[in-house]
């Protein structure tokens, strides 16, 4: 693989091409963890709009027919909706952890088996978040279990 880092012209927008024979599992990785890294979601906290970078969120969570996302000290409110976020983060490290949360396995410190075949995920900032065991098996899958 040849990788090739050219820095734009004056005015220019930074861009990246990629020239490939297959679109394999590694590569989409890779386009997936880019795109992540550059996404902002627009929050609301206190009445102010703020732009929040997708790697700085641990998890989302719909309560009351409102999504907040959390950061490691901080909670916003977004007004989209958890299937239209899990759908802006499709092959990233967010993934579908219960009908009312998505996670961001990239911030999670441990895993261990819960009660009726569910997993606990114990975050980066102490928070507990329980993965539902219907999406379990997307969790094994995604970590290669």
């Amino acid at each position: 693989m040849k990788i090739t880092i050219m820095e734009p012209m004056d005015g220019e927008e930074d861009e990246i091409i990629i020239r490939c024979r297959h679109l394999d599992r590694p590569l989409m990785d890779l386009i997936y963890a880019a795109k992540a890294g550059v996404y902002k979601i627009t929050a609301l906290q206190d009445g102010r709009y703020f732009q929040v970078a997708a790697e700085d969120i641990f998890y989302f969570e719909a309560v009351d027919n409102r999504v907040f996302l959390y950061l490691e000290q901080e909670v916003y409110e977004t007004k989209r909706r958890l299937y239209e976020l899990e759908e802006s983060f499709l092959g990233t490290d967010f993934f579908r952890a219960s009908k009312s949360c998505i996670v961001n396995l990239a911030k999670v410190k441990s895993l261990s088996p819960a009660f009726n075949g569910r997993f606990e995920a114990l975050m980066k900032n102490g928070e507990r978040v329980i993965i539902s065991r219907q999406y379990v098996p997307v969790l094994k899958e995604k970590l290669g279990l």
